[in-house]
């Protein structure tokens, strides 16, 4: 079971519960240091967590009520996506992902360009959150390009429709 403890203001941790009660029986966690683990509902100190009294040295007095403040800390929370590291930054424009516009040739211009677009469009966002922002402009640039093409054959499609109702009608 991974604890977590408070030392001198300091929220450390986790830790498993073998280290936890070999810490305070050696004193380095007193029986003030706050406690957490999950499915407690907050913080408490040690001299209150009912499991590891066996561990606490009797020695040392639990804090009178009076002497516990309300925990600075709130529980920890478990991170249920990978969690990529920001090593870069970037300091420019924002990179827009194109993808309202990729939706819109795909439905009125030209069909299989515009789901490239679409593609490359619904790429950007997760290559900005893992800090990739190089394959971010790539993609944004990608999607733009298929949206222009797939906007320029639709053009073209028309203007020879036209020249050729214009050439059948004579």
């Amino acid at each position: 079971m991974q604890w977590y403890y408070s030392k001198n203001g300091t929220q450390l941790g986790p830790v498993e519960e073998s280290e936890l009660r070999g810490k305070l029986a050696s004193g380095e966690v007193s029986t003030a240091d706050l406690l957490w683990r999950e499915g407690m509902p907050d913080w408490q100190p040690a001299a209150k967590v009912a499991e590891l009294n066996a561990v606490v040295p009797p020695s040392f007095a639990p804090p009178s009520p009076g002497d516990v403040t309300q925990s600075p800390y709130s529980p920890p929370q478990s991170q249920p996506f990978p969690v990529y590291p920001q090593t870069k930054t970037y300091q420019g424009p924002d990179i827009p992902s194109n993808l309202w516009q990729a939706i819109v040739v795909t439905l009125f211009c030209c069909l299989p360009f515009g789901i490239v677009s679409i593609v490359y469009a619904a790429k950007v966002d997760g290559l900005k959150t893992r800090g990739d922002f190089a394959g971010a402009m790539s993609a944004a640039a990608s999607s733009r390009t298929w949206c222009n093409v797939s906007i320029l054959v639709w053009a073209a499609f028309l203007v020879l429709t036209v020249l050729i109702n214009l050439l059948a009608s004579n």
